[in-house]
């Protein structure tokens, strides 16, 4: 079956007693046993409620995986993952990635004896350098957050070997329907379901999918044991955000290329930062592991006083964090989704004032580059 098609129908009549379209929501902290020694299941909504297992099937499925846990936000779940590992451990992770990975490693997970090396994972000899004796993960953004920077999922897999170094994919910005982390060798894919798989903007939710049962064994304890699991309500929203989820997809990327084209026939841009530039490094790379190119663009003006003008006039495009939602957004970088990445650390990688960042939305594309001429040309 195809992607879209399984997107399409995701939670179709998975009530087999009522046949009804649309998973309900079960909104219920616990569930009545039959008798002494039997159950329907389902004990406790901590554990188990079938409107998140509806969800979270769909994700296993659409992901490859062998099973699918929902979170209560990105962070959630990516903080899940991180608490398979103990004091002492130590994990590699891509330089260019959303400051609250970097802050919830640097200034909580760190603390607990775990350690984290920040490298250029674009560059294997870079990642093979980094990695001491006591790592057990590589964690990967690709692209990345916000310089579009490609890591190979397939090559970085292929140097770990037989090792005991699991490999995680955030997959946040391109989505299963454009690439499949675990397809291509990862054992852990993270989202911010928040994002696109939402494609609303109007919830807040995270998703890991595990390749092998030991995985799913461990991650559903530490899901059950924390108790940072997604709510019915919340897992209904997902399920119908991922219904549209081609449809978005295919829109907001061709709107991105039309605005890519329009950056770079501009004076006021200096350096623009998309997945599908041919002259970008790691292009190449990204054709070779995913199916599209999404709707992310970081650009940098020549002015760095643009960037305010920019910000205070968009009409169109909101400014706000976040992405991945039907609405265009304008983001600041180094003062909100960055601001927790030390100074020296972003201009380093050019997380700097004169960076800016659109999620591209499926707007009209001439009322989004009406807006964007008007701000530029200030």
């Amino acid at each position: 079956m195809k992607i879209s098609t399984i997107l399409s129908h995701a939670g179709l009549c998975s009530d087999e007693k009522t046949g009804s379209i649309a998973t309900p929501i079960y909104q219920t902290a616990t569930f009545r046993h039959p008798k002494l020694g039997q159950s329907t299941g389902f004990d406790y909504s901590r554990t188990s409620n079938p409107t998140r297992i509806s969800f979270e099937n769909v994700m296993s499925i659409l992901e490859s995986g062998d099973s699918g846990f929902a979170f209560s936000s990105g962070m959630a779940a990516i903080s899940a993952v991180l608490m398979l590992f103990s004091s002492g451990d130590h994990i590699v992770v891509s330089d260019d990635l959303y400051g609250g990975t970097y802050r919830v490693l640097e200034e909580v997970f760190k603390r607990f004896g775990i350690s984290a090396t920040f490298t250029d994972t674009t560059n294997t000899n870079e990642t093979l350098s980094a990695i001491r004796g006591n790592t057990k993960a590589v964690f990967l953004e690709t692209p990345s957050n916000p310089i579009m920077k490609i890591s190979n999922i397939r090559l970085t897999k292929e140097l770990l070997g037989n090792s005991n170094i699991f490999l995680i994919v955030d997959n946040t910005f391109m989505t299963p329907y454009y690439q499949r982390p675990l397809d291509l060798g990862a054992d852990i894919v993270v989202h911010s379901g928040t994002k696109y798989l939402s494609g609303h903007n109007d919830v807040l939710s995270g998703v890991v999918v595990t390749k092998t049962k030991e995985l799913s064994e461990k991650i559903g304890f530490i899901q059950n044991s924390t108790g940072a699991i997604l709510s019915p309500n919340d897992s209904f929203l997902m399920l119908r955000g991922l219904k549209t989820l081609a449809i978005r997809m295919a829109k907001q990327e061709e709107n991105a290329k039309k605005i890519v084209d329009y950056l770079s026939q501009s004076d006021k841009v200096s350096k623009i930062f998309y997945p599908g530039i041919e002259s970008n490094e790691g292009y190449k790379t990204h054709i070779s592991q995913s199916s599209g190119f999404g709707s992310m663009i970081s650009f940098k003006v020549k002015d760095k006083n643009l960037v305010e003008k920019i910000i205070n006039n968009v009409k169109v495009f909101s400014f706000a964090e976040s992405l991945g939602g039907v609405e265009s957004l304008v983001t600041f970088p180094m003062v909100q989704t960055h601001a927790a990445i030390p100074e020296i650390l972003r201009k380093k990688l050019g997380i700097a004032e004169d960076l800016l960042r659109l999620s591209v939305g499926i707007e009209d594309i001439d009322d989004l580059l009406a807006d964007l001429n008007y701000v530029i040309n200030l």
